[in-house]
């Protein structure tokens, strides 16, 4: 039987979390002694039951330091005989730089492009809090626990944390990359109760990254060319112009003065009719088919066919339009009611009744028969 003179634990490893002390057939005896380096903790374990928690330090083991060991193994008289325990040592340290990134995309609902699917990336680091709490909800009593055996349930927890993170905080996805940091702490703050609950903490939490659909990210890009184009669009017209009118300045011709400066002054102009002009009908265009009859009229006269906005009848001569009664002048608008020119009314009336008489070519009051 061999007993312990010092139970210690050198971590040479970089990913372990609980070690589990190897006493092979040796003994723990009254005046052996632990030592728990820095950002170690060690707990003695009997029957699979935990029992007594040392914090980093330097301890001789009898009865006043293992009271729960004590009382476990029901010793009367305390700590008198050699005996086994599992001891395991955990590690406190902060695990850091382990990567997240979300399989599938979180659907996020934006007030500017409603149901948006997004990825996000980015790093956290971890640490056991509270050991005894990890070693009863996580680790067991396995020989040794690692990081590479916790990670992917880390990040399942993670990922749930960033999705009701992104959720609740409300910021429109342009604005997000803004925000990394202010989403960082967010998360952070909501994974803290399920951490603690499996001794965990989170130290820190980056957002490195999000990445939005393709079609987004193209509309976006479209959106923002075209915006460029918007903006140098006025210094191209000015400069249009500018040489436009130098042009017309060494011009000495009327002609050419005159129509440099008329480029110049109305490209603009010109460009935006032309673009009007587009959607306007030609002339004869869509009334040359089926609207040749809206075209033309009758003379009032004689009855011969006439262009409709001809003024004079081109077989009798004939006035087209009304005829002011007062001043003579023919008004070509069909549905005027006052002259254009004396501002007097169009009706005509009968000089014996003062009747109104809507035709301009009759010779009889409709009313008394009077001779007009």
């Amino acid at each position: 039987m061999g007993l312990l003179k010092n139970i210690e634990w050198t971590d040479d490893t970089s990913d372990t979390i609980v070690y589990r002390f190897a006493m092979k057939n040796d003994y723990v005896s009254k005046g052996s002694a632990l030592t728990v380096r820095p950002s170690q903790v060690c707990i003695f374990c009997h029957k699979g039951q935990m029992a007594d928690v040392f914090l980093p330090g330097f301890y001789k083991l009898d009865t006043d330091s293992i009271p729960f060991l004590t009382k476990l193994m029901s010793w009367k008289y305390g700590f008198e005989n050699p005996f086994r325990s599992d001891v395991f040592f955990v590690n406190t340290k902060q695990f850091t730089n382990y990567k997240w990134g979300t399989a599938t995309p979180i659907i996020v609902r934006d007030a500017d492009y409603g149901a948006i699917r997004i990825g996000g990336y980015g790093t956290y680091s971890f640490k056991v809090d509270d050991a005894y709490v990890f070693m009863k909800e996580l680790s067991g009593t396995t020989d040794s626990f690692t990081t590479r055996e916790i990670s992917d349930y880390l990040k399942s927890m993670v990922i749930a944390g960033i999705t009701d993170a992104i959720g609740e905080s409300k910021i429109p996805i342009l604005d997000m990359a803004g925000n990394l940091l202010e989403l960082g702490k967010m998360v952070e703050k909501t994974l803290d109760e399920d951490f603690k609950a499996i001794g965990i903490k989170i130290t820190k939490f980056n957002f490195q990254s999000f990445s939005l659909p393709k079609e987004l990210q193209e509309a976006l890009d479209k959106s923002t060319s075209y915006g460029m184009m918007r903006g140098n669009m006025d210094v191209h017209m000015q400069m249009a112009q500018a040489e436009a009118l130098k042009s017309a300045a060494k011009n000495p011709g009327m002609a050419g003065t005159t129509m440099g400066a008329g480029l110049g002054l109305g490209l603009g102009a010109g460009m935006g009719q032309m673009f009007s002009n587009i959607a306007q009908p030609q002339a004869g265009g869509a009334n040359a088919g089926g609207g040749a009859a809206a075209n033309t009229a009758k003379c009032g006269k004689c009855g011969a066919s006439m262009r409709a906005d001809a003024k004079f009848c081109p077989e009798c001569g004939a006035a087209s339009g009304k005829q002011c009664p007062h001043c003579g002048t023919v008004v070509s608008r069909a549905d005027a009611k006052f002259c254009p020119e004396c501002g007097k009314s169009l009706a005509k009336t009968c000089p014996k009744c003062k009747a109104a008489i809507s035709r301009a070519d009759a010779k009889f009051c409709p009313e008394c028969g009077e001779k007009l």
